[in-house]
């Protein structure tokens, strides 16, 4: 019997693979070379396929077809993810990381998208993280963070190939409840709009969920 909860996530389900097709069409109207160039994610040639670093994790995307696959080149349904992945490949302009980081208010649109951008982000991450501060210190170590001094734990790491991204938690107690906050090294808008930012607590935080609980 199918639930109205298990309905509710195929039609999500559908509403992310649209996109993705969407943004399939647009990769083999680029230049490989300069996809390459631009997001310093290494194209193959021979295979033609990029290989794509997120959350740790490497993908492959296949040229000119679009095809997101998971390491092994194995079909993968992650439709939030993949489309992620696209986006960077035909948006990336080249910038290196600037060390320096900038408030999602302070990108162009972030007020715009804010509300989206609390809840499914900054609430999101807090929230889940209150209660197995632990677990965000292993999972942060198996990525390779950097520790950062702000907060109650802070860290510094990288989303997708040379985007960073600074999360920053204070726990909560019976008084107070947890907050956080997420910073972008200022390199992110030459990859990604305020309305991509919006959304990618749908995917760092249950990547770091999986590594936290990871043995």
């Amino acid at each position: 019997m199918i639930t109205s909860e298990m309905e509710a996530a195929i039609e999500e389900k559908r509403k992310d693979k649209l996109p993705y097709e969407h943004y399939k069409a647009l990769i083999k109207d680029r230049d490989p070379l300069d996809i390459e160039k631009k997001t310093t994610c290494p194209y193959d040639p021979e295979t033609g396929r990029f290989t794509v670093t997120l959350m740790g994790k490497k993908f492959l995307v296949t040229y000119p077809e679009g095809e997101v696959l998971s390491g092994d080149g194995e079909t993968i349904d992650d439709y939030k993810a993949m489309v992620l992945i696209l986006r960077y490949l035909l948006n990336a302009q080249g910038m290196p990381p600037v060390g320096t980081t900038v408030a999602y208010r302070d990108i162009q649109g972030g007020n715009h998208y804010f509300k989206s951008f609390e809840g499914r982000c900054l609430k999101r991450f807090a929230f889940t993280f209150n209660f197995n501060p632990e677990g965000l210190k292993r999972a942060m170590e198996k990525l390779g963070a950097e520790p950062q001094r702000f907060g109650d734990i802070s860290y510094r790491f990288e989303l997708i190939d040379n985007m960073y991204l600074t999360v920053i938690l204070w726990l909560g107690d019976d008084e107070f409840p947890p907050e956080s906050q997420i910073l972008f090294d200022k390199n992110i808008t030459s990859g990604f709009d305020a309305e991509d930012l919006a959304v990618m607590g749908d995917i760092f935080i249950p990547a770091l969920k999986a590594l936290a609980s990871a043995s």
